[in-house]
């Protein structure tokens, strides 16, 4: 019986991810591997599988010695990672099969893999596992086509301990008929929304509910609403089962922001057990959206519409998360007030915020290349790293980035305290999705994160909770969980910072070493001694925890120190 590995690389710390929060509830990991715990239902009986995700745990030696193959799936964002796991792969003789976003993309530039299966794999995977089986398995496998979602199995999920997950994911279609200058999720799914079936889903939710699970679930579809017939005939039978069996899931998803326009839609979301939906705000700024090619979110009768749109989806129950970009053509300095302005005053607690990255494959990858803007600099972890000529000074670019996130999560977290205080305000109360809780439960969560807060943020939430617990107690653990998300967005705000600052000191402080006047030899050696204590001083006082594998700093450490054993140590004497 073949042994196949399935391996998850790691993610580095995102906004996105929630690990500082997850860390207050011994959480390891937001999301559960889903692409491969789908390829893994498409596995023939005669092979054994076992999972590994390294945001959840190690692989081990054990698991190596185990495997006759690797199969792993990748998002860009942790290509470090992938890196790391195909190495240790071909140390151990383990040939390696990727798949994912990120090989399907950048699969020319990815060395140490046997074989490639991109795009979609429902429809080549067998074909691949057939020719692996009488040894004639090409170098790479590709979908011809879209594949039909409604023959897709049902995911994997017994493969995984779902206790080290704080929510699970399902899916129900690909594809966004929209064609944003920057989201390479057409390239990747195309413009025609695929959907599963009802029943499929309901299979799903049964699947999950089966293995224990209760809580939280994403439909991780890119739009749900892309197909929006298909999504109004889902609806009501979502509504059904949770109804059925005690609305057991909270869910949530992404959406294009012409969501605002669709009450019955909306209504039906909130009927089915939606309380949280993601939306690509992006900017305030018009012109940026025009240019980007995101007409969804500009109405040319309605000044307001970015605000009225979030307020009512507020309005019929669901809280708003926003993603927002800095760095958008026809942006310029003014973008950084503007955002921090929308985000406080419409209410969006959640609202990461992201530098522009011009993706290989995406319009604006090719526009940006046309223009030979795009930059030889690696996309990945790096938050404040530019693959592109902006058309904003980068460095005004970079600050106003930094001041914008600082803004927003602020080291008391007041002013995020503040929009979520707006939020309430607006944001209807329903009951089906208001589970109670008990008090000693409430207390318990409530405690958990005072004691991670810093000691100026402790009389903020402090205050924040008083408030919520006077005009909004039905609210009051939805406040707490939204308190340890304020937790993590400002210590991961915090950890870019550093980072960044860190390196920057370096760039400082070399520049300085090499303006400089002439010295003997003994006072040569003992500024340079000096300058390599200064760097270790400030290397030490970064967090342990603010360190992750693909931060950088290891790498400007020592092209620093390379470029300070590189000067003359006698100027004076040449």
């Amino acid at each position: 019986m073949p042994n196949a590995l399935l391996i998850y690389p790691e993610h580095p710390p995102t906004y996105w991810g929630g690990n500082f929060a997850l860390e207050i509830v011994g959480i390891k990991a937001a999301f559960p591997p889903l692409g491969l715990l789908t390829i893994a239902a498409m596995f023939p009986p005669e092979y054994d599988l076992r999972v590994v995700d390294l945001n959840v745990t190690t692989l081990e030696e054990s698991d190596l010695a185990w495997a006759d193959l690797a199969f792993t799936s990748t998002m860009i964002i942790q290509q470090v990672s992938l890196r790391a796991v195909i190495e240790r792969c071909n140390q151990a003789g383990v040939p390696v099969v990727a798949g994912g976003p990120h090989p399907t993309t950048f699969h020319d530039e990815i060395e140490g893999v046997a074989h490639f299966v991109l795009d979609e794999a429902e429809e080549i995977f067998p074909d691949f596992l057939r020719d692996l089986a009488s040894g004639k398995a090409k170098a790479i496998y590709r979908e011809p086509r879209k594949p039909d979602v409604t023959q897709t199995p049902l995911p994997r999920y017994d493969l995984i301990d779902m206790k080290h997950y704080a929510t699970m994911g399902v899916q129900f279609s690909r594809g966004c008929p929209f064609n944003c200058e920057f989201c390479d999720i057409t390239k990747l799914y195309g413009r025609v929304p695929r959907t599963k079936t009802p029943d499929q889903m309901v299979d799903e939710f049964e699947l999950l509910y089966g293995l224990g699970w209760r809580g939280q679930v994403f439909l991780v579809d890119d739009n749900f609403i892309g197909n929006k017939r298909d999504a109004m005939n889902l609806l009501p039978v979502l509504a059904d089962w949770q109804r059925a069996h005690g609305y057991p899931f909270t869910l949530t998803t992404e959406a294009s922001l012409n969501l605002a326009r669709m009450d019955a839609l909306m209504d039906a979301m909130v009927e089915a057990g939606f309380d949280t939906v993601f939306l690509g705000i992006e900017t305030p700024n018009p012109k940026a959206l025009l240019k980007t090619k995101k007409p969804q979110n500009i109405s040319r009768r309605e000044e307001h519409f970015l605000f009225n749109a979030v307020r009512k989806i507020q309005q019929k129950g669901m809280q708003v998360q926003g993603g927002f970009i800095l760095g958008l053509d026809d942006d310029d300095e003014r973008v950084f007030d503007a955002q921090i302005e929308f985000i406080q005053k419409v209410g969006i607690p959640v609202a990461p915020i992201y530098m522009l990255t011009a993706v290989k494959g995406t319009d604006m990858y090719n526009r940006l290349k046309s223009e030979n803007r795009i930059l030889d600099v690696v996309i990945g972890g790096n938050a404040m790293a530019l693959n592109f000529r902006p058309e904003m000074d980068p460095r005004i670019l970079v600050d106003g980035f930094r001041r914008v996130t600082a803004t927003l999560y602020d080291a008391t977290l007041e002013n995020y305290f503040k929009r979520c205080l707006t939020m309430f305000e607006h944001l209807k109360p329903v009951p089906h999705l208001l589970k109670p809780r008990s008090q000693h439960a409430v207390y318990a969560e409530l405690m958990g994160v005072r004691g991670s807060l810093s000691a100026k943020q402790v009389p903020v939430y402090t205050d924040f909770i008083a408030k919520v617990a006077r005009k909004h107690p039905r609210m009051l653990s939805k406040a707490i969980q939204l308190a340890g998300l304020g937790y993590h967005f400002e210590k991961i705000t915090r950890q870019q910072n550093v980072i960044y600052g860190f390196k920057e000191f370096l760039t400082a402080e070399l520049e300085m070493y090499k303006q400089a006047g002439a010295q003997d030899e003994e006072g040569f050696r003992n500024r340079k001694q000096a300058l390599f204590t200064r760097v270790q001083s400030r290397y030490e006082s970064i967090p342990d925890d603010f360190r992750y594998t693909e931060d950088g700093i290891e790498h400007a450490i020592s092209t620093f120190r390379s470029a300070v054993n590189a000067q003359v140590e006698h100027p004076a004497a040449k």
